[in-house]
């Protein structure tokens, strides 16, 4: 089995890597812009069932560099977990355009356009599984924080981009199906909100993940699935 894995260098996307790789019949494609960790991985575990690739997500150009390292496998996607994103939180009006359009840029536009590069690449034969990771501060009717406009916005978009391809590809045999995640203690959690305590760690939230993406797709398609320990 064929798994592509995007912000896998760190927190929940590391993570998933980690239980991924324990089975021998799975290969993980493991895409970051910083592979150091997953080359640490390699080298610790010995391990030929973890290939990172060092990609932006947000540039085409990687895209093109990830779809061609595929490629020459001579295999066919059958998970591909959109978990890369990035978080500003900044008061509505101080959120300038550069950091607007970077959030943007990795939560929206990146998995779009990327999605759209390994389409080809999906191994329709046995129902492939797109899961795109959002937020329950992109769920609607969930409780919203100040100062993460850019990112809830962004992650509800993603939400809606979920639903819209679950109902395209239903004829080309792929289910799509979006996770809105609570919080979880990760390094972008604590940048973002210096001192919170999240009541679950990137490795509890990743096994669910990973039990998601190989078995949710015989019961799911288009589903925006709230994974929170208290209610929106």
């Amino acid at each position: 089995m064929l798994i592509v894995v995007t912000g896998a260098s760190k927190g929940i996307g590391f993570e998933m890597v980690k239980l991924f790789s324990k089975d021998p019949s799975h290969l993980v494609i493991a895409i970051s812009r910083n592979i150091d960790s997953l080359n640490k991985m390699v080298r610790d575990k010995n391990t030929h069932s973890v290939l990172p690739i060092k990609a932006d997500i947000s540039k085409i150009v990687d895209q093109k560099k990830i779809v061609k390292t595929i490629k020459t496998l001579n295999l066919k996607i059958d998970v591909l977990v959109n978990n890369a994103g990035t978080i500003v939180n900044k008061p509505f009006e101080k959120i300038n355009e550069k950091e607007l359009q970077s959030v943007y840029a990795t939560n929206v536009f990146a998995p779009f356009t990327l999605i759209q590069a390994l389409l080809p690449l999906m191994n329709t034969r046995k129902r492939p599984h797109i899961i795109n990771i959002s937020s329950i501060g992109g769920f609607q009717g969930s409780s919203k924080f100040p100062g993460l406009s850019a990112y809830s916005s962004s992650k509800a978009a993603l939400v809606g981009l979920t639903e819209c391809l679950a109902e395209e590809f239903k004829t080309k045999n792929i289910a799509v199906n979006c996770l809105a995640l609570g919080a979880v203690q990760t390094e972008m959690l604590a940048k973002a909100f210096p001192g919170y305590k999240a009541p679950l760690k990137a490795s509890q939230m990743a096994e669910f993940i990973c039990n998601f993406a190989l078995t949710g797709h015989l019961y799911f398609n288009g589903k925006i699935i709230p994974v929170s320990s208290t209610t929106p």
